[in-house]
This record gives structure tokens, C-alpha cells and sequence, in this order.
């Protein structure tokens, strides 16, 4: 059995730029994928807390936030430079306020007194800065893909995704080229590959 150990869920953003972070440093570990409404015991006894990711580690520990698990990962090794190119405003901003539209424009039925245009709206003003941004360089940091990037971009694929039609009209360009560059690379395909659930053995 491998040293160390992922709980995941495929479709979940978090654990997306965990497994991308974890994929391009070339960490070896054992891939987990939990069914959420059945969790493992052996997840929860690591991290009683119940979210994906979870890192277990022999040197670190067991990691429960994916930014720390990323920061593990390229720390073990880190061929791109993604550690060169993070934003920790922009990742700020795209965990707090860019997240808290986000659910409430596609969850909207699991808040009370939610407008979910007036969510979509608020989300599409965050990405303007985004869109600024990458008009002038192909990544938010430069020439290449960087920690910022692939902290933030899962987020921005799943508000793309929750209705496709309506995003594709907004006047976000540059934030569209980058999105369908970073959806059509090889790395996100190698991290979306489907796993049977995890049971013990």
C-alpha cells in the first residue's frame, strides 16, 4: 500500500486542484475516491471533519485543505515553477466572495430569500478582474500555468457549467480561452479519470 493516501471525489473543485497539484509533482499515492453520502470510517478517523480532500501522510500528517495539499505536493517537487506563480488575493477572492455567488447561483434551492441572477451577476463582476487580467498573458501569472490557476480554475468550470448557454454570452473572453485551454489540457483529463468507489478490503 502506498505511504500516502487521497480520499477524493472526482467532481468535487477542491479535490480537482489537489489531484492537479499532486499529478504534475509526480507524487505517488494511494487514490481513495469516496462515495459522499457513504463516507469511509477510515476517512472520517483521519478527519473527523468529513470533506474531500483529505491527504494522509507520513511526513506531513493528514492534510484537510486542498490549497495545503497543493502546497505539499509542489514542495515534494515542482517541474513547472507553480510556485512561482500564485496570488494569494486572488485565490482569497475566488474561495470567499467568487465561491459564496457561485452556490448560491447553482444551489440556489439550498438557501432561503436567494436570487440566484443576482448571485450569477456578482460571480460574472468577480471574473472581470480575471478577464482584465488575462487579456494582456495567457495565465493570471504569466506565461504559463501557476499555483493561481489551478487553484481558481475549477471554480470558474463549474459556474461555466451550471448553465453553459448563459455564461457563453457574458463578455468574458479571455477568461473563456483560458477555461476551455486549462478543460482541454492533458493534465485535467489525467486527474478526471473515473474510480470505482473505495471500500476495505
Amino acid at each position: 500500500m502506498a505511504e500516502t493516501i487521497l480520499y477524493s471525489f472526482r467532481r468535487c473543485p477542491y479535490a480537482m486542484r489537489a489531484r492537479m497539484a499532486l499529478h504534475v509533482s509526480g507524487a505517488q499515492y494511494e487514490h481513495r475516491e469516496v462515495v459522499l453520502r457513504d463516507k469511509p470510517a477510515e476517512m472520517l478517523q483521519a478527519s473527523p471533519k468529513g470533506t474531500v480532500p483529505v491527504l494522509v501522510t507520513q511526513d506531513a500528517g493528514v492534510l484537510e485543505e486542498s490549497l495545503d495539499i497543493m502546497r505539499w505536493a509542489l514542495a515534494e517537487a515542482d517541474p513547472e515553477g507553480w510556485l512561482d506563480r500564485q496570488d494569494d488575493a486572488l485565490v482569497e477572492a475566488n474561495d470567499g466572495p467568487f465561491k459564496h455567488h457561485l452556490d448560491r447561483y447553482k444551489y440556489s434551492t439550498r438557501y432561503e430569500d436567494v436570487d440566484p441572477e443576482e448571485h450569477g451577476a456578482a460571480a460574472v463582476d468577480q471574473l472581470r478582474e480575471l478577464d482584465s487580467r488575462l487579456s494582456a498573458q495567457p495565465y493570471l501569472c504569466g506565461e504559463t500555468r501557476g499555483f493561481a490557476d489551478i487553484a481558481i480554475f475549477p471554480f470558474v468550470r463549474q459556474f461555466a457549467n451550471a448553465d453553459r448557454e448563459w455564461f457563453a454570452a457574458r463578455d468574458l473572453p479571455h477568461v473563456r480561452r483560458w477555461l476551455d485551454g486549462l478543460v482541454n489540457s492533458d493534465l485535467f483529463a489525467a486527474i478526471m479519470a473515473k474510480h470505482e468507489a473505495w471500500k476495505p478490503a
